[in-house]
């Protein structure tokens, strides 16, 4: 059977395309349905690894997990991973492709991948009975419209009726509407079969006559106002999500027994996903930080993922943060590196394919290792076990670590190097070593993104962070894997509750949605 098809479009980005998306998908799973997601072209530093070593779209994995199916490359076959402001890697079924600049790229090289493409969606619509396909951005980019691959062509293609999607928090709900819908043409306008306002708050009977003004405008009805959602910990796609997030003060925090934990906000950060969990905990104080001053009252700091490590490395020297670091540690601080962080901690990065800029760059040498980048990218979900049986100092228990590598440099262990955990990879039995720990017990760097999604060692790490600072121990311990799945179900809920499932399954000439309006129990 070939899938019917629902595409989600958006007035902007950032509008909620994506959790749209996902509600749909555990939607239509509640209802019976085999159903996957698919975004052809996807522009995010935010990334995952498939179980098969391929790199996808971060939205996608999510959507996946909306889904209960295995993430696959086909889910999101073309990834657009920023570099700077006018140049990008681009990811084409799971691998890099090219570097591009975005004048190339959106000029003539992208509409080059739309039989990639259309495979890819056909693969998925051969195995499933729905795939809920996502746009990007605005259909109406006008400007882009002879080589898109993601929006307007992509419904043609899989034949796929359109519900748009708008922001009313950001406000001109209506404006972006009708806006968007005016920038289509004749036979792009029909596909648009409904539209959806999401992030409402306030009094609803208040927003209805604008609703209906719009319905008899745009000639489509509302299928629903979906109210803002507060505090959803699931992960955000891009960093327009991730912006709002910055400089967040803890002031409310010091006078409390919070352990404070500040990330570094680089320029190119990738993955901020990876520290939702510790910012879930009710023992911790989460802030992510742009300017060096606002490290001083923090217990860790993190150095998380780049995609522009040597960049950001220069980024943090000419913002002072440098001497703050070093000056943390002395003081008994404790200092975290992830991936491009973990780099970064070392004697000297070292950059002979011009990978990113070319030359060499000092580290902060503040781990006994050096890094070499290189053209191939190590993309694997991994698993293993700490090597040590402290941290920080601090004696623990025997604990697992899991997660998945994304990162294009080899790491040189020097030989005073005390090994982080020993990994194996995802389809290899071999035993590799990942990360370091500092002689005196303050640093430690690891490859691993998503290391703090697992609850066991999420919680041995703040444990000893806490007896190493000596900050009594955390009066609970948040279950990350449980609340998740909760938070999906009630996105799933919230969706069911605020739109016409009726209508929606009826795009698709499915039967009555009744039986996916309450959650699985």
């Amino acid at each position: 059977m070939t899938a019917r098809a629902l595409m989600v479009l958006g007035t902007g980005s950032h509008v909620g395309k994506s959790l749209t998306v996902a509600a749909l998908c555990r939607l239509f799973v509640r209802a019976g349905y085999r159903v996957a997601p698919f975004k052809a072209q996807n522009m995010s530093l935010n990334s995952a690894a498939t179980t098969d070593g391929l790199e996808i779209g971060r939205a996608q994995a999510l959507q996946a997990e909306a889904a209960g199916i295995p993430s696959s490359v086909h889910m999101n076959p073309v990834l657009i991973k920023p570099g700077g402001d006018r140049t990008a890697q681009i990811i084409v079924r799971g691998k890099v492709w090219q570097n591009l600049d975005a004048r190339t790229y959106f000029g003539d090289r992208s509409i080059t991948l739309l039989p990639i493409v259309q495979e890819s969606y056909r693969m998925l619509a051969d195995a499933n009975d729905v795939v809920v396909l996502e746009g990007a951005g605005s259909p109406a980019e006008i400007n882009l419209k002879n080589t898109d691959i993601v929006n307007m062509r992509m419904a043609k293609l899989a034949g796929a009726p359109c519900v748009l999607v708008g922001d009313i928090d950001r406000g001109g709900v209506f404006a972006s509407l009708l806006g968007t819908l005016e920038l289509l043409d004749e036979e792009e306008r029909r596909s648009i079969r409904g539209f959806l306002i999401n992030k409402f708050r306030g009094d609803r009977s208040l927003l209805m006559p604008g609703v209906h003004a719009m319905e008899r405008r745009l000639g489509i009805p509302c299928v629903g106002v979906v109210p803002w959602l507060d505090q959803l910990d699931l992960d955000e796609e891009d960093s327009a999500g991730f912006a709002v997030n910055i400089g967040l003060s803890w002031q409310a925090a010091r006078e409390s027994d919070a352990l404070r934990i500040a990330v570094v906000a680089f320029p190119s950060i990738a993955n901020f996903t990876d520290f939702a969990p510790l910012a879930s905990e009710p023992s911790v104080a989460l802030c992510y930080v742009r300017d060096s001053e606002s490290l001083a009252s923090a217990h860790i700091i993190v150095l998380p993922g780049s995609k522009q490590t040597v960049q950001d490395l220069r980024w943090l020297r000419e913002r002072g943060f440098e001497q703050s670091l070093l000056s943390h540690v002395s003081n008994g601080g404790l200092l975290v590196g992830i991936c491009g962080g973990l780099q970064m901690l070392g004697k000297e990065i070292l950059d002979p394919h011009e990978v990113e800029s070319g030359g060499n760059e000092p580290g902060l040498n503040l781990l006994p290792l050096r890094t070499t980048l290189a053209p191939e990218k190590f993309t694997m979900p991994v698993r293993g076990e700490l090597c040590s049986s402290r941290i920080f100092g601090v004696d623990i228990d025997p604990c697992e670590v899991h997660g998945y590598e994304i990162h294009m440099g080899q790491t040189e262990y020097l030989p005073e190097a005390a090994p982080f955990a020993n990994i194996r990879r995802e389809m290899s039995r071999d035993e590799i070593r990942d990360g370091c720990i500092s002689m005196d017990r303050h640093v430690l760097g690891t490859y691993l993104h998503g290391v703090f999604d697992d609850d066991g060692f999420r919680h041995v790490f703040l444990s000893a962070a806490r007896t190493a600072l000596h900050l009594p121990p955390a009066g609970r311990f948040f279950g990350w894997r449980k609340h998740r799945e909760r938070q999906l179900d009630r996105l799933a809920d919230t969706f069911a509750s605020a739109i016409d499932l009726d209508s929606i399954f009826g795009l698709l000439n499915l039967p009555a949605a009744a039986a996916c309006a309450e959650e699985a129990r």
